[in-house]
């Protein structure tokens, strides 16, 4: 495990999209490798670079090289261009329309969904769409497993929030792939914008609602030009889209995969620059995939809980992925998580912990007891129950705390089997530790680790 010896990445993290993919058996040292960096890399950046095989990088230039034209050879019409902005057709989005404010036009293609002019007839999109929307959906996919390997969820954790594959007879597309061209020459209308200087003296010009969020799971995009800027875990916005080779593409996280793992993995706050296109007469052009989840399905953690996570309360009820696309997010009420977990590895999970300075003094100040509670529970868990649940084939799907405090009066309760079969103890509602009352905790600790309350007091006996 020598290469995870580095804990901070000096720069965004590169990574063969070949590597990630996932093979029966134990997992090679070259994917717990890449697995470290994709996470470490997305934890410090946000982002991560993905490296794609030969073949498919000629079909990302192809694709750009189609885009170009199609907005080139495209006349902008203002009153028939622009986009509605209803929240409530997140998933219907299909076409082109554009966006006079930031100087972006975009073409969304969608599987399913027959597009339009603004004349009812037929629109000829870009070349090529379906084999790219096919080529980096799957890659998506990829990614988003080694997310999962990297929390130690089950495999294939988030298959019943993603569309099938291929779709079924008339299902339309959750995920899109958005092909944008920004500043082309052509393309008027954009009044105001914001300047701001760089590293190296130069004016940049951005946007005025320069903070986005996708509300995608993940987002692969690959440009023609640099312009894409991303807030690192310092706060401070850095250009991620400047190193990138012919067969590379650019992953970032979005708010539907901050929800669903329970706030540990934390969207890319990004900004694109709308300026310095040095006499381009294309502007730049950009493909973008957006791994989204399908709008029947819901929002609920469960995984995040039997993987051993803390799940923290604002995440503890499920939501319907509908409501939560049509609802508002801003970006200073997101709850961060400062590391990805990573309990599949022991020599990862310490690798990717941030960097603390240690304090001179030998002398620890104790944890408060609600705290030393909640840790030895999580302890307990991970430690005692999920082996005995492993070693019986039970999955464990814990409850939630208003409902299971009716379940534990019930003979027919349905978490009442699963209780029975792992030693839960009697009277303490089946959720997860981390969730349980104080008086709980402890009834579940002394239940797992007999003396656990004893032992303590010893300890604090013993010291100074």
């Amino acid at each position: 495990m020598t290469a995870m010896a580095e804990t901070v990445l000096p720069s965004i993290g590169r990574v063969r999209l070949t590597d990630l993919i996932a093979v029966e058996g134990l997992p090679s040292e070259s994917y717990k490798v890449s697995i470290s960096t994709l996470t470490q890399s997305l934890a410090q950046y946000s982002a991560a670079i993905i490296q794609l095989p030969i073949s498919d990088g000629a079909l990302l230039r192809s694709s750009l090289e189609s885009a170009r034209l199609f907005f080139h050879q495209r006349a902008y019409s203002p009153p028939e261009m622009a986009h509605t902005s209803d929240s409530r057709e997140w998933c219907k989005t299909s076409g082109y329309y554009a966006d006079p404010q930031i100087w972006q036009e975009t073409y969304d293609y969608r599987p399913g969904f027959t597009s339009a002019d603004s004349n009812g007839s037929m629109e000829l999109p870009p070349a090529g769409l379906s084999d790219i929307f096919a080529l980096l959906g799957k890659a998506a996919r990829h990614i988003l497993d080694a997310i999962s390997f990297s929390l130690n969820l089950r495999s294939f954790s988030f298959t019943e929030i993603l569309d099938n594959v291929p779709l079924r007879g008339r299902e339309m597309s959750s995920s899109v792939l958005s092909v944008c061209c920004h500043s082309r020459p052509s393309f008027q209308g954009a009044q105001h914008h914001a300047l701001t200087a760089s590293e190296d003296g130069q004016l940049v010009m951005f946007p005025d609602q320069e903070h986005q969020v996708e509300k995608s799971l993940i987002t692969l995009l690959k440009s023609d030009r640099a312009g894409l800027h991303i807030k690192d875990f310092h706060g401070r916005w850095l250009l991620v889209d400047g190193d990138l080779g012919p067969q590379d593409a650019l992953v970032y996280p979005g708010l539907a995969l901050y929800q669903a793992t329970a706030g540990y993995v934390s969207p890319a706050v990004h900004r694109t620059e709308i300026g310095n296109m040095d006499g381009s007469m294309y502007g730049r052009c950009s493909i973008s995939f957006k791994l989204m989840p399908k709008s029947m399905a819901s929002f609920n953690c469960s995984e995040m809980r039997a993987a051993g996570h803390g799940v923290e309360a604002q995440f503890q009820l499920p939501i319907p992925v509908d409501d939560f696309m049509q609802r508002t997010h801003p970006t200073d009420q997101l709850l961060t998580k400062s590391i990805f977990p990573s309990y599949g590895f022991q020599a990862e999970q310490d690798a990717m912990k941030p960097m603390k300075r240690k304090k001179n003094s030998t002398r620890c100040k104790p944890l408060p007891p609600s705290k030393r509670l909640r840790l030895e529970a999580q302890r307990v868990l991970k430690e005692r129950v999920q082996d005995i649940a492993d070693k019986k084939g039970i999955k464990l799907r814990f409850c939630n705390l208003k409902e299971c405090e009716g379940h534990l009066q019930s003979r027919d309760s349905p978490c009442g089997s699963i209780r029975m079969e792992i030693g839960w103890p009697p009277g303490v509602p089946f959720v997860h530790p981390h969730d349980l009352p104080n008086k709980s905790k402890l009834g579940f600790l002394e239940a797992y680790e007999p003396g656990w309350t004893a032992a303590q007091q010893d300890i604090e006996n013993q010291s100074p």
